[in-house]
């Protein structure tokens, strides 16, 4: 498993997008019964399910807490991967690194660690226009 930051990514037009959702902190149940619902779809196990379901809930609760309060999600499945994205037009934390695994675990958001556990690779990506972070969880880790 592995973390890099990088420069934002919008959802390519490669492969098939099954949700493009706006949501703010009156929605974040909802939108995690629409990802749980197109996770399923798209033919994860019902553990990778319930993976892809927390991280997507775990990020926008972050863009709802930190960012402009509100944000948009899309996933998008290809050949080999479904992948995750949320962003928020909010400022970015001026020190938003990522501090050892052991640290984030005692903190109370610890939802880019969680992210970092079952996501396949996660990128994130941060200026004065926002924040998006894409998790991908790969064909293998279907099933």
């Amino acid at each position: 498993m592995s973390s890099d930051q990088s420069e934002g990514q919008a959802a390519p037009s490669v492969g098939a997008a099954v949700l493009d959702q706006a949501f703010d902190g009156d929605s974040l149940y909802a939108l995690r019964a629409a990802v749980a619902v197109h996770a399923a779809e798209a033919g994860l196990s019902r553990q990778r399910v319930y993976d892809v379901a927390a991280a997507a809930h775990e990020l926008a609760a972050n863009a709802v807490r930190h960012g402009a309060g509100h944000g948009r999600l899309r996933l998008w499945a290809d050949c080999s991967s479904l992948h995750c994205q949320i962003s928020d037009d909010g400022p970015a934390e001026q020190d938003e690194t990522r501090p050892d695994p052991t640290a984030r675990q005692r903190e109370h958001a610890h939802g880019l660690w969680i992210i970092d556990q079952v996501a396949y690779t996660a990128t994130l990506d941060h200026d004065p226009c926002g924040t998006t972070v894409t998790a991908t969880f790969t064909v293998s880790s279907f099933g």
